[in-house]
């Protein structure tokens, strides 16, 4: 069931019910692709240009581009201007904060599964 708060404003705003689950969606789509997550654990550290990521990430100019473009559309990064750089910045209102909650959240409930995984993956190894 979705919040009430957020039910309430979104219907106000002439949303359906299912559209605001296809919100949800887009958000959490958005953090499915494993280099926007690159790209978004790396600016946890600070403002990056599209260089400097492609540099770090050993990814190409291109997919680091689009992937910076669904992130900001999305609100998940902000973009500033410095000179002929533009420098991309966690959202550190509410993405920064989320990003703390989910490495939690992956420290006690998920750090068994990626033991299993490995457990499996080591095991298969030595056949």
């Amino acid at each position: 069931m979705i919040n009430n708060t957020i039910l309430k404003h979104m219907c106000k705003e002439g949303f359906s019910e299912d559209e605001i689950y296809g919100a949800y969606k887009l958000f959490f789509g958005t953090l499915v692709s494993v280099s926007r997550l690159k790209i978004i654990n790396l600016l946890r550290s600070g403002k990056k240009n599209v260089s400097e990521m492609t540099d770090e990430l050993e990814m190409d100019q291109t997919s680091v581009s689009h992937d910076l473009v669904r992130l900001k559309h999305h609100g998940f990064v902000k973009v500033s201007v410095e000179g002929r750089y533009r420098y991309y910045a966690l959202n550190n209102e509410t993405i920064k904060p989320i990003m703390k909650l989910i490495d939690k959240h992956m420290s006690q409930y998920c750090i068994h599964i990626l033991r299993k995984m490995k457990k499996i993956s080591e095991n298969e190894k030595q056949q």
